[in-house]
């Protein structure tokens, strides 16, 4: 439980600041990166962004695929997966229309939202088989 939670912050982390480091593709997190002092990573924008940014967004999807399959819960897959769906389906889909950095930046706010999500509130293994404590009554 605690593995696919680390994989998808690791992912969302990852994929923001490897859009932090490219400066001519996205003006509003390179400003952001630079000013926290990620601006020696401007040599590296290619790299970023045609393989670390793919990379970081394919790991948190599969982490929250995972993490559906050993949780049950649907509306965290959908939570999950919109973010890295977004910034993949930008990055390999949309690239070249006017509204894809929107739908760039909203894939990495969801990311970014979700990763938060599931420090505060990790899931809960939900089943119809699970043992109800003695004392408690089952709610149905």
């Amino acid at each position: 439980m605690r593995l696919t939670s680390l994989f998808d912050t690791s992912g969302a982390i990852g994929a923001i600041v490897a859009a932090m480091g490219c400066a001519s593709c996205f003006p509003a997190l390179a400003a952001l990166g630079a000013s926290i002092g990620l601006g020696f990573l401007s040599p590296y924008e290619g790299l970023f962004i045609n393989t670390l940014l793919p990379v970081f967004a394919g790991i948190a999807l599969a982490a929250n695929l995972l993490s559906f399959v050993s949780h049950r819960i649907w509306y965290r897959l959908l939570a999950g997966i919109a973010g890295p769906s977004m910034v993949l389906a930008t990055l390999y889909l949309f690239w070249t229309d006017n509204w894809s950095t929107y739908l760039f930046y909203a894939g990495l706010v969801v990311m970014l939202a979700v990763a938060i999500w599931d420090i505060v509130s990790p899931p809960r293994k939900v089943c119809a088989s699970c043992e109800i404590p003695q004392g408690e009554a089952q709610h149905d």
